[in-house]
């Protein structure tokens, strides 16, 4: 029973570790992806876009930068295998992890009672 509880814990711990870092790494590609539309440099936040999300936009790097993101610091990261929501002051992005990383599935969302989230940016 004793090895069993220590597996168990060690698997947890293990589970967290994996957790935290995708949390890193996942507000990481969120801040840059902010930082970039907010400062003007649409280019750069496009190349964090998912390719569905970046072709849904006419002209990307204008749109982008139009949109009105938020800016504000990170508020909270839920991650679920591929997928992750990060909420920051005044938005809520989706993210997807592709094999060159974690990219903007949406932007600019709000949530609805009851409904899915309304958004600017999304696939």
């Amino acid at each position: 029973m004793g090895i069993r509880a220590t597996a168990v814990v060690c698997l947890a711990l293990v589970a967290a570790g994996c957790a935290s870092a995708d949390d890193a790494s996942v507000t990481a590609t969120a801040e840059r992806f902010l930082s970039a539309a907010g400062q003007g440099r649409g280019g750069q936040a496009c190349l964090l876009l998912a390719p569905e999300a970046a072709r849904s936009l006419d002209d990307c790097e204008k749109q982008i930068v139009s949109a009105g993101l938020g800016t504000g610091a990170v508020r909270g990261v839920d991650v679920w295998g591929d997928e992750a929501r990060v909420r920051v002051d005044g938005d809520t992005l989706f993210l997807h992890r592709f094999p060159e990383g974690w990219r903007v599935r949406a932007a600019g969302c709000e949530p609805r009672p009851g409904q899915p989230y309304e958004c600017e940016v999304e696939a």
